[in-house]
């Protein structure tokens, strides 16, 4: 199993710049997995993607991964490092699936993840430091996307917050909170 990292926090905080920078030091092939969709009626979306690939080195393959992750990350060669931009993305482009299908879709991300033997690198934004959304679509979003990123963390060998510009290994400055199932 390669390592596994989440690099995590609020808009526009510097993540991605640092999962960048945790990429380039792999010194391994990097694999972009892009999830957002281009949507060429949107200028300042346009915008923001175009930024993450200025950024990009010329020699990172990218992917284009709306939906289906697990699988991509499932075909992904053991000697590469793999950063996936954005969680939050994914989430929210599969926003439409019952309680259910979402559960079987986080179940099978979570064991691909563990089970890649490349180093995955995946930006998360943190949503619920606000005010809670007031239609049923925000919340779900939310809810899912939080879920997400503290069902991942324990498998994570750094799980590094981003904030102001600087990076902070929490699972070297934090105690983790127990599971449900460990006080049940």
């Amino acid at each position: 199993m390669g390592k596994v990292v989440l690099i995590t926090g609020p808009a526009r905080s510097g993540k991605s710049e640092w999962a960048e920078i945790l990429a380039v030091q792999s010194q391994r092939t990097v694999i972009y997995v892009a999830t957002a969709t281009k949507s060429p009626d949107d200028g300042e979306w346009q915008q923001r993607i175009q930024q993450h690939q200025n950024r990009r080195p010329p020699d990172w393959v990218t992917l284009e991964v709306p939906g289906n992750l697990s699988a991509t990350l499932g075909e992904i060669q053991p000697d590469a490092c793999v950063l996936v931009d954005s969680l939050g993305t994914w989430v929210a482009n599969l926003l439409e699936q019952d309680e259910v299908r979402w559960e079987d879709t986080v179940a099978e991300f979570l064991e691909t993840a563990e089970l890649v033997a490349a180093d995955l690198l995946f930006v998360a934004e943190e949503t619920g430091w606000g005010v809670v959304p007031a239609y049923p679509l925000g919340r779900r979003f939310r809810d899912r996307l939080g879920a997400l990123v503290r069902q991942l963390s324990p498998l994570c060998t750094a799980v590094y917050l981003v904030t102001g510009g600087y990076a902070l290994n929490l699972k070297l400055l934090g105690t983790p909170l127990p599971t449900s199932s460990d006080y049940e």
